[in-house]
C-alpha cells in the first residue's frame, strides 16, 4: 500500500494520510466492502481495477455507512483504487491490494486417513484423497480442477482418467451434494478441505502404477488449477508401495518430496 493507505494483518485496508474518508476497506467472501462515516460528504464511490478501467460504481445513500462490490472469481488480481466522489469532484481515495495466495497445507489418502474423509462407504473413500488448503491472500479464488499426475495408481492424465484437458471435469467431490462440482470458492484467510472424485488411489488393471512383489517408490504432483489469474498451485510428493501383488494388502504411503 502506498501513501493513501496501509494494509492491516487481516487483509483490511485502513486509510492513513491522504483524505482519510474511508474507515475500512476489506474483502469478505467474494465482496469488497468499503466502510465510512454516516456523515460523509460524498454521493458515489468508484472502484478502479489494476489496469485503470472502471470495475464498478455505487451511489451512496444519505446516512449509509458501507457499500460493496461483488468481485466474484473472474476479477483481475492486483491493486484496486477506491474513489469517493461528490458530484464530479474527487473528495477521497484509497488503494487496496486484492490478491489471492493459495497454499497446500496437507494431503492424505482415504484408505490411510478415513477420519479425514466424508461419511460414506469405505470402498469409495479408500480410493479418494483429501487436500487441505489455505488462502493467505487478500482476495478470493476458486479451485476449478484437482489433479494427481505421476506414480499414483490411477492418475488424472492419459495413464488413468484422462481429464486433464477436459474443461467439464474438475475432479472435485462435494459431499453435501454427493456430486462432482465445477469449482470451490475459497475466501481470503480461509482454510478448506477438498476431496477427489476420480479415485486417484484405486488400483485399475492396465492403468497407472500397480503393486508388485518388490516394494517400489515414485513421485507424483498434486496440482490445483485456479480461476483467478488462471494459476496453478502444485506440490510434489514421494509415494511408496509395499511389496505384494495383492491389491487388497498393498500399502501406500506418501510424504512431501
Amino acid at each position: 500500500m502506498d501513501g493513501n493507505g496501509s494494509t492491516a494483518p487481516n487483509g483490511s485496508s485502513s486509510p492513513e494520510g491522504g483524505s482519510g474518508v474511508f474507515q475500512q476497506v476489506n474483502v469478505d467472501g467474494t465482496e469488497l466492502i468499503v466502510q465510512f462515516d454516516s456523515n460523509s460528504e460524498f454521493d458515489q464511490i468508484n472502484l478502479i481495477q489494476p489496469d485503470g478501467e472502471l470495475f464498478g460504481q455505487r451511489e451512496v445513500a444519505a446516512g449509509s455507512q458501507q457499500i460493496s462490490f461483488d468481485l466474484g472469481t473472474a476479477y483481475a488480481p492486483g491493486e484496486y483504487e477506491i474513489v469517493a466522489l461528490s458530484g464530479e469532484e474527487t473528495v477521497g481515495e484509497s488503494l487496496h491490494s486484492v490478491q489471492p495466495n493459495l497454499g497446500i497445507i496437507e494431503m492424505g489418502i482415504g484408505r490411510n486417513r478415513p477420519e479425514e474423509m466424508w461419511d460414506g462407504p469405505e470402498s469409495e473413500i479408500e480410493e479418494e484423497a483429501f487436500v487441505t488448503l489455505e488462502n493467505q491472500g487478500t482476495g478470493p479464488d476458486a479451485v476449478t480442477k484437482l489433479l494427481f499426475i505421476g506414480d499414483v495408481p490411477y492418475p488424472s492424465d492419459e495413464e488413468g482418467t484422462t481429464y486433464v484437458e477436459d474443461e467439464d471435469v474438475s475432479g472435485i467431490y462435494n459431499p453435501e451434494s454427493d456430486s462432482e462440482v465445477e469449482q470451490v470458492i475459497i475466501a481470503p484467510r480461509e482454510q478448506i478441505t477438498l476431496y477427489s472424485s476420480r479415485s486417484p488411489f484405486a488400483f485399475v488393471p492396465g492403468a497407472g502404477t500397480s503393486c508388485s512383489e518388490e516394494s517400489k517408490t515414485g513421485e507424483f504432483e498434486l496440482i490445483l488449477e485456479t480461476r483467478v489469474g488462471e494459476d496453478q498451485v502444485t506440490k510434489t510428493y514421494s509415494i511408496q508401495y509395499s511389496g505384494t501383488q495383492e491389491t487388497d494388502s498393498c500399502e501406500i504411503s506418501t510424504s512431501e518430496a
